[in-house]
């Protein structure tokens, strides 16, 4: 049962992961777009929906990585290797979050600047 729940749970956050990402290319796409008065309200609210959408995906990544914290506990490939993969787990992380936030940023305003 723990197997498949690590990877449903991996399976979830990497497809979260995607989502948020289509959901920044779908406000950049429908804000390039909005010039024409007839369907800029449209459109706009086409943004804004896609911006919570991306939010609703944020909160699944953040929700099944702290999930993987739980499944990924196994020293599968001894304690040097665990050292160095938690290492660079926090250093992809943080980059991560810089990218999670500037995105949501740049998102955010264009949906509603």
């Amino acid at each position: 049962m723990k197997k498949t729940l690590t990877v449903i749970i991996g399976f979830v956050h990497d497809f979260a992961s995607g989502c948020w990402a289509a959901t920044v290319f779908a406000v950049a796409f429908l804000d390039a777009r909005e010039s024409a008065p007839e369907t800029a309200a449209l459109l706009g609210e086409l943004e804004r929906s896609f911006f919570w959408i991306g939010i609703a995906s944020i909160v699944a990544v953040f929700a099944t990585g702290a999930g993987r914290t739980f499944t990924y506990v196994d020293q599968h490939y001894g304690p040097e290797a665990e050292r160095q993969r938690r290492r660079l787990l926090i250093i992809k992380h943080v980059v991560l979050v810089v990218v999670f936030g500037a995105g949501t940023a740049w998102q955010y305003a264009m949906a509603f600047g």
